[in-house]
């Protein structure tokens, strides 16, 4: 998979478009891109734990005859392991594939594409909470912050909106923005679709929540890239 990236060209392009959508609205949008929204240092230590796991299972299914055959190759043909042999052995089994799984594993884009789908969607979900808790959230005069947050790794993406946003505004209407911005970044434009997000998600907060001349720009209009 192929690493997206943002130059100064798309964080310009990202930047105007909240400036325009701005123009025509009292709502305040707030753009975020992360690299990634978690390390999933768990999934690969469950996966080690798995593959740890599975080892006595491997060994209980192998015929007699290929356990007779490993015996005889380190101890000799006639001696018999002892218990505390074979639980030696069993350690260093369980202890060997445990280490080569985790250190497998660390390699980030390995982990990413063991990672489920239902995972990074909950994670991403969660920073972007996070995040628009920290950055957006009752932070404008008339709760009308709302986060448009991306996850490049994890390719996902959240909108997350403030109160007054979200007792107006029906959740699947911010479908055709997400659709947008997902169809741009799977075809390596994350920039041009964080801004096509952004459009469309002025033309449905003008509507809500038009501009008054009392408005004034109470969050940054620029990218954020963590």
């Amino acid at each position: 998979m192929v690493m997206l990236r943002f130059t100064a060209e798309d964080h310009r392009l990202v930047t105007e478009a909240v400036t325009r959508a701005e123009l025509s609205s009292d709502a305040e949008i707030v753009t975020i891109v992360a690299e990634k929204s978690d390390s999933y240092h768990d999934v690969g230590l469950h996966y080690a734990v798995l593959a740890m796991l599975l080892v006595p299972a491997v060994l209980a299914l192998l015929p007699q005859s290929v356990i007779d055959w490993a015996t005889g190759l380190t101890l000799g043909w006639n001696e018999a392991p002892s218990r505390a042999l074979l639980m030696a052995f069993l350690f260093v089994k369980l202890a060997a594939v445990f280490l080569i799984v985790r250190y497998a594993l660390a390699y980030m884009p390995l982990r990413m594409a063991l990672t489920p789908g239902s995972t990074k969607s909950r994670r991403v979900r969660r920073r972007a909470v996070e995040h628009f808790r920290v950055g957006a959230e009752r932070r404008t005069v008339g709760r009308v912050g709302i986060l448009l947050y991306l996850s490049l790794r994890e390719r996902r993406a959240e909108i997350v909106a403030d109160e007054a946003i979200v007792s107006k505004v029906a959740p699947d209407l911010w479908g055709e923005a997400m659709a947008d911005l997902v169809e741009e970044v799977k075809a390596g434009r994350p920039g041009a679709g964080m801004a096509k997000a952004v459009e469309d998600m002025g033309g449905v907060l003008s509507e809500h929540f038009p501009k008054t001349a009392t408005d004034r720009n109470e969050l940054p209009d620029r990218l954020i890239e963590l």
